[in-house]
């Protein structure tokens, strides 16, 4: 009998954004119920949290310690199995680690870690307790992105040449930390975000796009980091020339001082027969435009798309599907291959297709080689691990 995975979450108490964007990515297949968690580290919101979300008082915890201890006592029946953790990029690495070493699966939101080498050591721990892990890089779960890297990794488009990826946002124009903006204020402090800015929060969303759609690997950067407003500590507008391991060339930039921008990141890839564009105002829709014939436009829930995008949409075409859908798609995609490994069955390939400790490393490393070029005198810098 299918049942429901049985979730908690660390961090995404009340007045936290992204805990309940996660919670209402669980809840869209039904694939999970959520059963406990430690939702602050203060204990009386983390108990105030629980309670709005209907939960027993005696599964929400005071700190993640506790929950992994007393939920590992608990039968198995009863136990939680996924951990959903959810706080600033300086309490991901020890709450993953905890966990998977509990025995949970985890999906972790990005970027992984707040350091290069804490994101390598979290590697060898996945590896070593054999538990599954996705890091919620939420573009790539849109139908239309899936559509987009299943016609490059066909060769329908030839060999790549040119990949060109953006993020605009004008969010953080003023001087948002200076005032109540909590989320301003964690993102530009290097002591919660890391040594990043634009180039974490949203740099790294491009960036794993541009890998996953291309199906190439960035080989050299040549990095301009900026601190456009005065008195913040950290990049808020940055851009890249890129080298990928093809010989394909590239251009990314991530900027959080565009104003008047939300959140359009886009992506342009060209190959030699033809390329693609897509972009997430206009998401339901893939431009795609060919050397010796009329392009074309491919749609959601339309005729000709491939298994992968027809996996990853659930109503009929011309009804959009965003954001909150292609957040709900990894969670459903990481369930799948869990209760496939529960039922001891070998999951499909469209339900691996999900980002995960690899897709982490290499967003950590970008980070780290993305502000190293930044401040270098030279033209172009490895891209190392």
């Amino acid at each position: 009998m299918y049942k429901k995975l049985k979730l908690g979450m660390i961090g995404g108490g009340q007045g936290a954004f992204i805990g309940a964007v996660h919670r209402i990515a669980a809840r869209i297949d039904g694939e999970y119920e959520l059963v406990c968690g430690a939702f602050s580290s203060n204990p009386e919101k983390s108990k105030a949290s629980g309670e709005l979300l209907g939960l027993s008082p005696d599964r929400v915890y005071n700190s993640y310690q506790e929950l992994y201890e007393k939920e590992k006592q608990l039968p198995e029946e009863e136990r939680v199995q996924v951990i959903s953790i959810v706080t600033p990029n300086h309490v991901h690495f020890e709450p993953t680690k905890l966990a998977l070493e509990s025995g949970f699966h985890v999906i972790l939101d990005k970027p992984m870690t707040f350091s290069l080498a804490e994101a390598l050591e979290l590697r060898k721990v996945v590896e070593q307790t054999d538990r599954l892990f996705c890091l919620t890089h939420t573009y790539t779960g849109y139908p239309m992105v899936k559509e987009a890297r299943q016609l490059v990794t066909s060769g329908k488009l030839g060999k790549i040449r040119k990949v060109y990826v953006e993020y605009p946002q004008g969010w953080l124009s003023t001087f948002e930390e200076g005032g109540e903006n909590k989320q301003a204020s964690w993102r530009t402090d290097p002591k919660q975000s890391g040594i990043a800015g634009a180039m974490g929060d949203i740099g790294t969303h491009a960036f794993n796009l541009a890998e996953y759609v291309s199906g190439l690997e960035v080989v050299q950067l040549c990095a301009d980091i900026n601190i456009v407003v005065e008195g913040r500590q950290l990049d808020d507008d940055g851009a890249s020339f890129l080298k990928f391991d093809n010989g394909a060339s590239g251009v990314l930039f991530a900027t959080q001082v565009a104003a008047g921008e939300e959140n359009n990141i886009k992506i342009r890839v060209y190959g030699e027969k033809g390329g693609l564009e897509w972009q997430q105002d206009i998401a339901n829709t893939l431009l795609v435009k060919w050397l010796d014939r009329p392009s074309e436009i491919y749609r959601t829930g339309g005729a000709g798309v491939g298994s992968f995008a027809q996996h990853n949409t659930r109503t009929p075409g011309g009804h959009p599907e965003g954001y909150l859908e292609a957040f709900a798609n990894l969670y459903r995609n990481f369930a799948l291959c869990v209760n496939a490994r529960l039922e001891g069955k070998t999951p499909e390939l469209e339900w691996q297709d999900y980002p995960g400790i690899e897709e982490g490393v290499r967003g950590m490393a970008f980070i780290e080689n993305v502000i190293a070029s930044g401040k270098s005198d030279k033209k172009w810098t490895d891209f190392t691990i």
